[in-house]
């Protein structure tokens, strides 16, 4: 392939542009059909990247990672839910497994504090911090990171929607039935219903959201 022999020759540096297709298909003496199935065989084997209106560069393509800001102005509070209910059911099973007496004790604290709250702002506060105590509770790293980034957005997103005023949340309020479930099933031990009970609290938060009568989690 003349397209491979030229590179080797020249041994370009990774991100170098290559020449327009018309200019290069002169240079290497071959059709621009010809060259368009070599720089596709070669972007594929990842010797190349190609970026449209921009032209053909050395090396493999750069993964490009958004920024929380970026994501913010992205995204949507539907996403958001949708993405909470495919990981905070997992953090919940990994609470379940791996929670400590302290972790126990800091849900309960957590838990208490949401029936306490006089405003909604606080109790927005307390079951923030009871979510992520159930992610601290996993003893992993990696995935309260990934729960710290998805908390983020949605606060970002989603807390714009929250109620303004400073009623209290009722004594009946959905999500204290639910909380006590998950944490039930997590010092049980019991993956499965801890995976279940989160899912199944994320959709009620869902409902709530869709028919703007959200008022925190």
């Amino acid at each position: 392939m003349q397209l491979r022999a030229w590179l080797t020759r020249h041994d370009f540096p990774p991100d170098t542009r290559l020449p327009p297709e018309r200019e290069l298909a002169v240079i290497l003496g071959v059709s621009r059909g010809d060259l368009r199935k070599a720089l596709a065989t070669l972007e594929a084997e990842g010797h190349l990247w190609r970026h449209v209106g921009k032209g053909t560069f050395i090396g493999a393509r750069k993964m490009e990672v958004m920024s929380l800001a970026e994501i913010d102005r992205e995204t949507n509070p539907a996403e958001v839910m949708r993405t909470r209910l495919l990981i905070e059911p997992i953090i919940a099973r990994e609470a379940a497994l791996n929670a400590t007496s302290k972790h126990l004790e800091a849900l309960r604290r957590c838990v208490r504090r949401t029936h306490k709250a006089t405003t909604w702002r606080q109790y927005e506060t307390a079951d923030n911090e009871l979510h992520r105590c159930i992610a601290e509770a996993t003893d992993n790293r990696l995935l309260l990171a990934l729960f710290d980034a998805l908390n983020a957005v949605r606060r970002a997103v989603v807390w714009g929607l929250l109620r303004a005023n400073t009623d209290r949340p009722p004594e009946d309020h959905h999500s204290f039935a639910e909380h006590d479930r998950i944490i039930e099933a997590i010092e049980s031990r019991d993956l499965e219903s801890a995976g279940r009970a989160m899912y199944l609290h994320l959709r009620a938060v869902e409902r709530n959201l869709i028919e703007r009568d959200f008022a925190g989690d």
